[in-house]
């Protein structure tokens, strides 16, 4: 493996590759985590609004399929992220990434248990603020990512915040294959956080109606809803979010749209129902064409990138 891929974020983290499998509600369980810890990347519990039970026992199902570190991702707006923060410090859970807030009042907490703390950012002021507070590296996510999103591209947000911040950043959003894992490199990243990706794997529990809607995405299916909320989402092309952008237009009020999105994503995930469910995924979506163990996909990753790497080198006269 070329020393370009073993990063700052491998030695923090105590991992093989410095690839990490974001944490997606619904869809970030045991079975997926485990397996992409055990391909020698990060594997992620999704705790989304889940009560502190129902994590603890996914997070005791991971300790059993893999003995390699793996995390919980945590929605501090979420009404359970003050027991799942309990909970990850009670199960010595070896990282956490956050999202929907700042953990800055939770981050001695963590360090206490010995918790590495990898927030998302979709902002460079964000960022500088998180880095004083001691978080452990940051996950830059442009807008290309699936499920709740910011503003800015990947390509213009990543080196943005690397410029600004001397902790290591990973990169997130619109990555799926070797040539983004070598482009988030390029850009000053030490790392690479995926999750559409990791959807279409083996070993990911949700519907497989959902898995084959991936499959059947075309480069521009994948668009954004609820920008006049100020909650903007992307998610794939179906009836729901047609209905949903029309009323948008029509200028509907904002409590009519939050019931209408009231568990569209478990319609999607769990019951596999893809015309009225919400199809969370991010534009590289038109990029997968299958399903396969999650250590396939991650040596595919490297191996790729290792491909692009040569080929560059060669293109230039260089070994």
């Amino acid at each position: 493996m070329f020393i370009l891929f073993n990063t700052r974020v491998c030695e923090i983290l105590n991992i093989k590759y410095p690839i990490i499998q974001g944490g997606m509600a619904w869809v970030a369980t045991h079975s997926l985590a485990g397996a992409v810890s055990n391909g020698g990347g990060l594997g992620i519990i999704a705790a989304g609004n889940a009560p502190k039970d129902v994590i603890r026992e996914e997070i005791r199902k991971t300790k059993e399929i893999t003995d390699k570190p793996f995390g919980v991702n945590i929605m501090l707006m979420s009404p359970s992220a003050e027991d799942i923060i309990e909970l990850v410090c009670e199960e010595r859970v070896p990282v956490v990434t956050t999202g929907a807030g700042n953990p800055g009042k939770y981050i001695r907490k963590f360090k206490e248990y010995g918790i590495k703390v990898l927030p998302v950012v979709p902002s460079v002021a964000l960022a500088k603020r998180l880095e004083k507070e001691g978080v452990d590296a940051l996950i830059a996510e442009g807008t290309e990512a699936g499920g709740h999103i910011g503003e800015q591209t990947t390509m213009c947000l990543v080196p943005q915040v690397i410029d600004a911040v001397d902790i290591p950043v990973i990169a997130a959003g619109g990555i799926a294959d070797g040539r983004g894992f070598l482009a988030a490199l390029s850009l000053g990243a030490e790392g690479i956080q995926m999750g559409t990706r990791f959807v279409c794997s083996t070993e990911c529990s949700t519907h497989e109606n959902y898995k084959e809607a991936i499959l059947k995405a075309k480069d521009r299916d994948a668009i954004v809803t609820g920008r006049s909320t100020g909650y903007p989402v992307r998610v794939l092309k179906n009836k729901f979010a047609k209905e949903y952008l029309k009323l948008e237009k029509e200028g509907v009020p904002f409590e009519k749209l939050e019931n209408l999105g009231v568990g569209r994503l478990r319609k999607a995930v769990v019951d596999g129902d893809i015309p009225n469910g919400s199809l969370m995924a991010g534009q590289i979506a038109g990029m997968i064409h299958d399903i396969k163990p999650c250590q396939g996909i991650i040596e595919d990753i490297v191996r790729e990138a290792e491909e692009q790497l040569n080929m560059l080198l060669k293109r230039n006269g260089e070994e």
